[in-house]
């Protein structure tokens, strides 16, 4: 009996990990900061991606909430219970904290000068704090000032605009790049 190549696999042929499995793993060494997120959906995606991509940990900052809540966990998908996560109430904390760890802190904005996305393979550390913003403001100035390097994605369309998540996606793949 032949294959059909193109046959959409079933959720058990996926050949998922364990939640034990995957805490044992060595993750990527990424760490998303999350500035002042609003939607608990957004925040929900972060989480479903971070397990995604295989990262350490999320720092939640600012108004962004925290789990559990359902809203959270309705687009986490359990990634809250297999994703590190810890909270601080000031951004500027959490980032001089992951500079002492020896984290580049890679804020994802727009600036006059940045690194666009497809030159990151350039920039070399022991690991990335890739920070976020907030869905109207953006990322505080104070992080830019702390940075150690802007990313921007490119865009060429009439919005100069990504949703939250689905910029940490983009970012994230190509972050993961370098590990894999």
């Amino acid at each position: 009996m032949s294959v059909n190549p193109t046959q959409k696999l079933k959720l058990w042929e996926l050949n998922r990990l364990t939640e034990e499995a995957y805490a044992k793993q060595k993750k990527f060494p990424i760490v998303l900061v999350l500035d002042s997120i609003r939607s608990l959906n957004n925040i929900g995606s972060f989480f479903r991606t971070a397990d995604a991509f295989n990262v350490e940990e999320i720092y939640l900052c600012g108004i962004t909430a925290q789990p559990p809540h359902r809203d959270i966990h309705k687009t986490a998908l359990g990634a809250t219970d297999t994703v590190s996560w810890k909270y601080f109430s000031n951004l500027e904390s959490a980032l001089h904290e992951l500079k002492e760890k020896g984290y580049a802190i890679c804020v994802v904005e727009q600036a006059v000068q940045t690194t666009l996305l497809q030159h990151i393979d350039q920039l070399n550390a022991a690991g990335f704090a890739l920070v976020f913003g907030n869905e109207v403001d953006g990322v505080e100035q104070s992080a830019l000032d702390i940075a150690d390097h802007i990313i921007e994605i490119p865009q060429f369309g009439t919005k100069h605009s990504l949703n939250v998540s689905v910029c940490a996606g983009i970012v994230l793949w190509e972050f993961t790049k370098k590990y894999i």
